[in-house]
């Protein structure tokens, strides 16, 4: 019967873990986004369409042309 039981050090390593995954969960979950204009998918707010025009939630729109990008000089 002993040998099913985990031993304590292992045990304790994994309540140790479990209570950090938990406290900087909850940090992140009280300083919100990191970045400017940083909001949840799929959600806008105040009828923000993310500014890119397409009345979509996200995305930025970078739709940019990037002409020739193989390196052929316009040959």
């Amino acid at each position: 019967m002993r040998k099913l039981v985990p031993p304590p050090a292992l045990c304790g390593f994994l309540l140790l873990l479990a209570l950090m995954f938990v406290a900087s969960y909850a940090a992140g979950a009280a300083v919100g986004p990191v970045a400017p204009g940083m909001h949840e998918t799929g959600t806008s707010r105040d009828g923000d369409d993310g500014g890119d025009g397409d009345g979509g939630g996200g995305g930025g729109g970078m739709d940019m042309d990037m002409g020739d990008t193989h390196g052929s000089g316009g040959r």
